[in-house]
């Protein structure tokens, strides 16, 4: 690769997503005829390589798996060795040179003192020089790449200091990707606690009005009270079937039964083959909570809660449907986008984790109108991972 086709490529990197140096890496092991110029495969090596270690990245610049991106980085570079030194003292290189790490801290302590990119000449003629680019991220020095060549050229220079820039880039994703799991998880936390008061104040008031009048009964709520919030409360993953769903739908509505008595009435519409479909814990039991609260119970008459879960091919589409009150469309849509107005908030919850899971388009549809009922549907592929270490 020429040192001029290398800090073009460099210099592009910044603003190239992953998902197209992914698309480019697999063309390029294709061998595809439209790339036969020198240039063109250089170039493609160059996002193959930097494809491969920006995962390494994310993790920030102490994680062990760093070394691996500095291999790729190395290569990437033309160079004979590369460092990446973190703010904490990590080093992590590729490389066979005497005395890298203790050169590449000394380096890279100087271009953090000055905040710049900087070129240090080989000490005698027998050792390599070495340029140090700063990871800038916020505003901060959080790292330095080092590399080692022999010489230094003017094009290892700028590529070195392209390469600290994408590499911050990539700790900035990184601490995205975390932000954004973290923020998944304390929804998830705040949901179980916005479920929890209403719910559990009802579910016992009820259990305990048959303690007298019918002990039997009263038994057979308490344990579908325990098996309710079991599952409700449990630790082990984000995500769970329909079918387990549907087990603690069953619970919950067992309870609501014994308070509403004949005023709730339940259909389910279950196609067999959606049981193992995979979908995010508590996305349907909040749905069927906010058409028995908001839909049926403001309802002198009650009404009724239909269930369905039907198979379109590669998604199962599943649908919560009551023939409540309704609400107004404008009201709705203030509620799905306010930051917290006390009421709807599992329906709200729920529209939040599923575009984080499934993209902008992988919400919920509502179709709803004053004294007209309220229909949620929600739509997942089949094809979903899951997490599900061992329960507590």
């Amino acid at each position: 690769m020429t040192d001029v086709v290398l800090a073009a490529v460099l210099g592009a990197l910044g603003g190239i997503a992953l998902t197209v140096l992914l698309l480019l890496a697999r063309r390029l092991g294709r061998g595809s005829t439209d790339l036969g110029s020198d240039g063109e495969r250089a170039a493609l090596r160059a996002l193959h390589h930097a494809s491969l270690a920006a995962p390494d990245l994310r993790s920030g610049l102490s994680s062990p798996t760093v070394s691996t991106a500095a291999r790729h980085l190395r290569v990437l570079l033309g160079s004979t060795a590369v460092a990446i030194v973190a703010d904490d003292g990590t080093v992590s290189s590729d490389g066979a040179i005497e005395g890298l790490e203790a050169a590449a801290v000394r380096i890279a302590a100087q271009v953090r003192e000055s905040g710049r990119r900087q070129v240090f000449p080989a000490p005698t003629d027998a050792e390599v020089a070495g340029v140090g680019a700063p990871i800038v991220v916020d505003g901060q020095v959080i790292g330095v790449v080092v590399a080692f060549s022999a010489p230094v050229r003017a094009a290892l220079v700028r590529a070195a200091e392209e390469v600290a820039s994408w590499c911050a880039a990539q700790v900035e994703l990184g601490g995205l990707d975390a932000s954004r799991t973290q923020l998944a998880e304390a929804e998830l936390r705040s949901l179980r606690a916005q479920i929890s008061p209403h719910f559990i104040y009802n579910a016992l008031t009820a259990i305990a009005s048959f303690i007298t009048t019918d002990p039997s009964r009263a038994r057979d709520l308490v344990l579908e009270f325990a098996d309710f919030t079991r599952y409700s409360f449990r630790r082990r993953g984000e995500f769970t079937t329909v079918a387990e769903e549907l087990e603690s739908i069953r619970s919950y509505l067992a309870l609501e039964r014994a308070r509403f008595g004949e005023r709730l009435r339940v259909t389910l519409q279950i196609a067999p083959e959606t049981l193992a479909t995979v979908i995010p814990f508590l996305s349907v039991q909040p749905l069927v909570e906010n058409a028995v609260r908001h839909g049926l119970e403001p309802g002198a008459d009650g009404g009724e809660v239909r269930i369905v879960s039907r198979d379109e091919g590669t998604h199962t589409v599943i649908t919560v449907e009551d023939d409540g009150v309704g609400m107004d469309p404008d009201a709705l849509r203030t509620t799905l986008t306010a930051a917290d107005d006390g009421l709807h908030v599992g329906l709200r919850n729920v529209d939040t984790r599923l575009r984080q899971v499934y993209g902008p388009d992988g919400g919920l549809v509502v179709e709803t109108n004053t004294g007209a009922g309220t229909l949620v549907r929600m739509r997942v592929p089949k094809s979903q991972p899951r997490n599900d270490p061992d329960d507590d």
